[in-house]
């Protein structure tokens, strides 16, 4: 057997693992259960795929996000590594292809979603695969307590059944005591094993400011901040609005959200990646899977509805172990918006089970029918016909997908997919009497190794502008081959999709638990209440954070906006204004601030502006519109 340290130079070129990645690997390979938790950028990918490829058969990876599963599978290809995804936008064909290169194949990673787990078929098929361990991606669903909770996770545990002796690796970035304890629990760990990494990231700095004018600070922040960095907003809307308002500044920004095609989503995702830009705008579908050190800064114009969702997001700056800054801008007026979200987020229960029975009827799925099946769905187009607000659609299905009687993969966009299903000498049969038709095949198979073998992912832009035919012409091409069942071709879509996870259930069989509605919204105003703690508390805001995921023998970092503010200098420079600036309102109306900078010649212009706009900020002083002047509060 390789390595560890083999098997990671060999595939990732690097000399050395980094902090308890080697541990938690030891760990697997001895046979043991462990709880991985590492914060963002942690490296947690590496702890299952490293010991996946010096065991001997296949790593089964439980992942809750299809985005999520495509990105680890084009990592692993891109290094020569077989790995395989299985989720609700692949036919029955592929799925069959899949397992079955899962038992008899070269497969290493066969990844699935937990839904997918409960199949008769998936069952069948897993106690004939050589599993050397069982991989549970953003173990945090397990738990009630998280703040993602699905209720499918909570049968991984039955394959302890069908495969007794492979050892488990829970991993994720962000979990609470009481998750912790859950995981471990749920997951019914033979003994109890965590291997953690502490959350403090000392080279990152956490600034929380209140404001009255959000883009007047993120421009500054702009000026002031060099490099690569993210801008997170709340909405689809709110990225495309604060996009051109900074590109109208003449900064290079590209922007990123769900609803982009996955050609534009890619493409974005390059240029930033490579530098070409530095600053995207981005909805919280960004981020995720992208492993980019050199992050410089991340700013947030939407309070996050989480800590756990705070953490991972601004987590994503300062990998590298350089200083980097994470700065959540909020007025008043958010707090008071993210708590209607939290009422928005859960409709009634009977508006829920009304968008259920419309969306069967709107497929035109028969009762007792439907299961397993994918559907694209226009979701604006479902709304508007059965007048109903956008949103409140969006958030029933999302429900219904968390009752798991269906799944909505709104942020995956499914590129075209091939299979050769005849044989080499009868498909040339089709190609000399086409000349058209064999120059698309001839480049297929050139450029698309195994595709005898696998479904592979294609593009008909690229191949149209390699071989210079219409993007069309290549479409009708392979739909003819497809309907002589030549070949298996898989269209792209780009329409969200609906899996029914059950038949099509009547009125009176849809049993949704009132007590389990209640008990997630509940914990949505936990989360919401552990958010305002976290912005409005006098204390360091990397000590909030380390105390809220259990670490207590923390110390102020020193350099967060709390700690900065709570010095000795600042405090006396904001009593030198206070005192400075009640002898100059004794004696007329208004401090000029001009007036003020020349009085304080102890201190430097910028600092007296930083702290100015803090005692504005925490309502000590009333700026005019024009920010030239002032009255004391």
């Amino acid at each position: 057997m390789p390595t560890p340290h083999e098997i990671l130079k060999q595939y990732w070129k690097f000399n050395q693992f980094r902090e308890k990645q080697s541990d938690i690997i030891d760990a697997i390979l001895g046979g043991q259960d462990t709880l991985a938790l590492l914060p963002t950028g942690g490296g947690k990918s590496i702890c299952y795929q490293v010991p996946g490829l010096v065991m001997e058969g296949v790593c089964l990876v439980i992942s809750p996000l299809i985005a999520l599963m495509e990105d680890q599978i084009n990592q692993l290809k891109s290094r020569g590594i077989s790995a395989v995804a299985i989720h609700s936008g692949m036919s029955a064909r592929q799925i069959d292809i899949a397992l079955d290169n899962s038992i008899y194949g070269t497969t290493k990673f066969l990844y699935v979603s937990p839904e997918r787990l409960k199949t008769s078929l998936f069952q069948t098929r897993f106690t004939k695969m050589k599993i050397n361990l069982v991989a549970i991606d953003e173990a945090h669903c397990i738990s009630e307590w998280g703040y993602d909770f699905r209720p499918s996770y909570l049968t991984i545990a039955e394959l302890r059944k069908l495969q007794p002796t492979v050892p488990f690796l829970a991993l994720t970035a962000t979990a609470t005591t009481s998750v912790v304890e859950d995981i471990q629990e749920q997951l019914l760990f033979r003994s109890k094993n965590v291997i953690q990494k502490s959350f403090e990231r000392s080279n990152l700095t956490y600034n929380v400011a209140l404001t009255n004018n959000k883009l007047n600070r993120i421009e500054a922040s702009l000026r002031k901040n060099e490099g690569s960095g993210i801008i997170y907003c709340g909405t689809r809307r709110k990225v495309k609005e604060l996009y051109h308002h900074i590109n109208a500044k003449q900064i290079a920004v590209d922007y990123y959200h769900a609803g982009l095609t996955y050609e534009d989503r890619k493409r974005k995702q390059a240029r930033w990646t490579t530098n070409e830009v530095d600053l995207i705008v981005a909805t919280n579908a960004f981020g995720m899977g992208i492993d980019k050190p050199d992050v410089r800064y991340v700013l947030h114009h939407d309070i996050p509805a989480s800590l756990e969702a705070y953490f991972q997001e601004a987590g994503r700056a300062g990998r590298d172990g350089q200083p980097a800054v994470a700065n959540l801008f909020y007025e008043t007026d958010d707090i008071n918006r993210l708590k209607e979200q939290v009422e928005l987020k859960y409709p009634p229960l009977e508006t829920i089970k009304r968008i259920y029975n419309a969306l069967g009827n709107h497929l035109q799925l028969a009762y007792g029918s439907g299961k397993g099946e994918t559907y694209p769905i226009d979701l604006a187009l479902f709304a508007d016909k059965y007048s109903q607000p956008l949103m409140l659609v969006y958030n029933a299905l999302k429900f219904l997908e968390r009752c798991e009687f269906i799944e909505l993969s709104e942020n995956y966009k499914v590129p075209s997919q091939i299979k050769m299903t005849t044989t080499h000498q009868e498909l040339y049969n089709y190609q000399v009497k086409d000349p058209v038709l064999n120059t698309v095949i001839q480049f297929i198979l050139r450029t698309e190794m195994g595709v005898f073998e696998n479904y592979q992912t294609i593009y008909e832009t690229k191949i149209s502008a390699k071989i210079n035919l219409p993007v069309q012409t290549i479409v009708d091409k392979l739909t003819l081959l497809n309907s002589l069942k030549l070949i298996d071709y898989i269209p792209r879509s780009e329409l969200p999709l609906i899996t029914y996870v059950t038949e099509r259930l009547t009125d009176q069989n849809l049993s949704i638990s009132p007590r389990y509605y209640q008990n997630r919204k509940d914990v949505a105003y936990k989360k919401l209440e552990a958010m305002i703690y976290f912005l409005t508390a006098e204390k360091c805001k990397s000590q909030l954070l380390l105390e809220y995921f259990g670490e207590t023998d923390t110390q102020p970092c020193g350099h967060c906006s709390y700690c900065i503010r709570s010095t000795d200098e600042i405090k006396s420079i904001r009593k030198a204004i206070l005192s400075k600036s009640r002898e100059i309102q004794n004696k007329q109306e208004k401090v000029e601030m001009a007036q003020l900078i020349a009085a304080l010649s102890d201190y430097t212009e910028r600092e007296i502006l930083e702290n100015l706009r803090w005692l504005a900020e925490h309502h000590d002083i009333i700026v005019d519109q024009l920010n030239k002047s002032f009255v004391l509060n």
